[in-house]
């Protein structure tokens, strides 16, 4: 049971961000602008970190759990469950953005459904790039900061601005993914090039996230190394199993 509400959490979680995210871009944009795009992720991660983070660690982005998976700190099993709840959370969240649009009278104001992709002010190769980086800093972060007890309190904070901070950063080149279930779902809807971009924007964020991974024990206290086995709950990850 404690299992599956995790997984409901995750599924759920990803659901709102991406609806808030993406649906910001598509819905807002023009009046907002960059800046809002990335305030709405920000913020609505912020409150996510805090209100299912304590159930479910609030991965809610694939590559935060490749991250979580390598530091030892959910099992192989638990890892896949969680992938497969946050792309059906990102693809149902899409649908609904999609849906609003195509029946809704919303106007699309990215003009391609809130998707990522490259060709008009980056291509491929610096995408990849691009990618592997922010998301190697978000989920370096993300490890970090919960690993550190003393500083629980202030975790969701940190997780939010630094998302706010790669978004900025990305946004204008690539529509800035660092979470593989947020490319998917809109890419679904939208297809075209959005889905033949689509690998992209899963491989290097999850390559990011693998590199976060071998770089967070660097950063943290030797005996607050990531173990395979937690002695106690933490919630800021799920339970291995």
């Amino acid at each position: 049971m404690d299992a599956a509400r995790r997984y409901a959490a995750e599924l759920l979680g990803t659901l709102l961000l991406v609806f808030v995210g993406v649906g910001t871009a598509v819905f807002a944009q023009m009046q907002g602008g960059v800046v809002v795009v990335a305030l709405a992720f920000g913020f609505v991660l912020v409150g996510l970190v805090y209100a299912i983070g304590p159930l479910s660690g609030a991965h809610l982005n694939p590559a935060v759990t490749m991250g979580v998976l390598l530091s030892g700190k959910i099992s192989v099993v638990g890892a896949v469950a969680y992938w497969i709840a946050q792309f059906v959370g990102a693809t149902v969240a899409s649908f609904v953005i999609w849906g609003l649009v195509r029946w809704g009278g919303v106007a699309d104001q990215t003009g391609a459904l809130g998707t990522n992709g490259y060709g008009v002010h980056i291509n491929r190769g610096g995408t990849a790039v691009l990618e592997v980086v922010l998301t190697f800093l978000f989920v370096l972060v993300v490890l970090v900061v919960t690993s550190r007890v003393e500083h629980a309190g202030f975790a969701g904070l940190a997780i939010g601005l630094t998302l706010v901070a790669v978004l900025l950063v990305g946004i204008t080149l690539d529509g800035t993914s660092i979470n593989p279930a947020r490319s998917f779902g809109p890419a679904v809807f939208e297809g075209g090039a959005a889905l033949r971009h689509l690998w992209v924007f899963i491989v290097f964020p999850l390559l990011g996230g693998a590199l976060a991974a071998l770089a967070a024990p660097l950063l943290v206290e030797p005996s607050r190394h990531f173990r395979a086995e937690p002695d106690a709950p933490d919630p800021a990850a799920p339970d291995p199993t």
